[in-house]
This record gives C-alpha cells, structure tokens and sequence, in this order.
C-alpha cells in the first residue's frame, strides 16, 4: 500500500506539534502530502445555561483566528502543507476529512491521559483509531 495522503490532526498542543513533526518527516521518506487539520467545536446553540449564544461574526472570527494559528504553525515550520480549519464534533470531522482527502494514514498526538481525566476528557484519538478505516499512528506526547 502507497502512502501518499497524511492526515494529522492538531489542537495545537505539543504533542499535536509532534505529531506534524512526525508526519512531516514520515511524509519525506514516502514521497506524501501532508495536511494538517484543526477542528473547532462550535455548539449548535450556544450555552444558553451560560447566556451565552454563538453568532455568525463569533464563528467566523473563531474560524479565522484558527486559521491563522494554524497558517502560522506550518509557515514557522517552512512546511509545504495543506492548512485546514472545519468545524463540528472533532471526532467526526476528521474521518469525514480523511475520506474527502483520500488520506491513507492519520497521524495524531494522544495525551495518554489515565482514569478520571481520560474519563472526564475523553480521548479523539482512542475513537479515531477505534473507527477509522484507514491506519491510525499515534505519537504520544513526552512527558
């Protein structure tokens, strides 16, 4: 099997960042594209428990300051690479942009939290690579 996509997923943490890195060299040695995505997780409805509801202007200014973090991450890194910002429910989002790019492998950072916080946070990466039906790579952030 030819790699020639690479999906990693990034909440900009370190081990997200590490994940690029990975991927980035990964993708050198086999000739593949990677694209980097990152994933904002707008409420329908707002919170309206809070008082808070999300507009369009609150959307779109998230969805550019994202892209901008995002633009930044890979032009500091001089990486030649797809830049993506989508938003949804992360763990749906990124097999649904798997499939649209065609990738053949994602690569993602897990946090390797245990007990309650695992419970509490829950894990993206242990449900992508529980569902995913393309190989999933994960690199574990150092501690």
């Amino acid at each position: 099997m030819k790699i020639s996509n690479i999906l990693v997923p990034t909440d900009f943490s370190a081990c997200s960042e590490q994940a690029i890195e990975y991927a980035v060299e990964l993708a050198a040695k086999l000739d593949a594209r990677v694209h980097v995505l990152t994933v904002i997780g707008i409420p329908s409805y707002g919170m309206p428990e809070l008082g808070i509801s999300v507009t369009a202007p609150m959307i779109d200014s998230l969805i550019s300051d994202n892209q901008a973090a995002l633009d930044k991450l890979t032009t500091d890194r001089k990486l030649g690479t797809q830049a993506l910002v989508r938003a949804g429910d992360a763990r749906d989002v990124i097999l649904q942009t798997a499939e649209e790019l065609k990738a053949d492998l994602i690569v993602m950072g897990t946090h390797g939290r245990r007990g309650i916080s695992r419970a509490l946070l829950g894990s993206v990466a242990e449900m992508i690579v529980r569902t995913s039906p393309i190989p999933v790579l994960t690199v574990r952030g150092k501690k």
